[in-house]
């Protein structure tokens, strides 16, 4: 198993510490607590999937910061609202106190709103052809929406009672959607026909997947030091996982089966796909 790409993550971390929100003196507070969330750390799986996808066809990472970006932005804007005390209730992310606890209700929200809309203006300005950002930014709003990350976020708080379907269907949408628009807007953006496409999407999919069953996982078994957050959250907002639908050595076995199908989805794709692998490995390597 190779590396985490490093060098992508490097580059996304420069380009989000470069941002500003703010045009005025009245708004320097709202900005201060969008960037302390934003720049909290973690490894930007989203956004270097992004970059990995770009080098996988032969584009220049560093071209594609600006949509990259914007995934990181909606991602860190998701993190804030799930920790809500209406929705999660956790006091960490991350290892630090969470953006309401640091903020308050009121800020927190305002920053997550922010991040979002920030996010849609950065991605305008990604520079090619203005046709397909349109067509990638639509891909986007799709897969953060009631059909993608918010529908799922919808399902997760109103029904505990799904089967196995139900529960791969919710975290298609509440974890894999974003996942899989990561991978999908520079496939968009690119300008690769359809067929050329399937390989990459298949790889997306399942990795979505992956990241959730692990994610469960996690949670179970990691520690508060180790997630950045207080573990066993799950289990106590009586959540359905697939720990508590499988139990912990089936979720595993999920866990290894979703690995294995994702990096076969690769074969088929044209270009070196070595850090698109290597995350995948990074994300199944966590729960090790």
């Amino acid at each position: 198993m190779s590396g985490y790409p490093e060098d992508l993550r490097e580059l996304v971390d420069e380009h989000l510490e470069g941002l500003r929100f703010s045009p005025s003196a009245e708004t320097e507070g709202l900005e201060e607590a969008m960037r302390y969330s934003l720049l909290a750390g973690g490894k930007r799986v989203r956004p270097v999937l992004a970059l990995a996808t770009a080098r996988a066809l032969g584009a220049d990472p560093a071209h594609y910061l600006g949509a990259a970006s914007a995934l990181e932005l909606i991602h860190t804007y998701s993190l804030i609202h799930d920790d809500l005390p209406a929705m999660d209730d956790d006091a960490l992310r991350r290892g630090i106190p969470t953006a309401h606890v640091k903020y308050g209700e009121d800020v927190a929200i305002l920053a997550g709103d922010g991040l979002f809309a920030e996010a849609v203006r950065l991605f305008c300005r990604q520079p090619g052809d203005s046709t397909r950002v349109l067509a990638a930014l639509h891909e986007l709003a799709a897969a953060t929406g009631v059909g993608g990350m918010v529908g799922g976020q919808y399902v997760d708080v109103t029904q505990n009672d799904l089967d196995a379907d139900g529960l791969r269907a919710l975290h298609r949408l509440k974890t894999g959607g974003l996942i899989a628009a990561s991978v999908g807007v520079i496939l968009v953006l690119e300008g690769l026909g359809e067929t050329e496409t399937i390989p990459y999407r298949s790889f997306a999919g399942e990795l979505g997947v992956l990241f959730q069953i692990v994610d469960d996982i996690l949670d179970v078994t990691g520690s508060d030091e180790e997630l950045g957050k207080p573990h066993g959250s799950d289990e106590r907002h009586g959540k359905l996982t697939y720990v508590s639908q499988f139990g912990l050595e089936r979720a595993r076995d999920l866990a290894a089966e979703s690995h294995r199908k994702s990096i076969a989805a690769l074969d088929d794709a044209a270009g070196d796909t070595g850090d698109l692998r290597a995350v995948a490995d990074y994300i199944f390597m966590r729960h090790e």
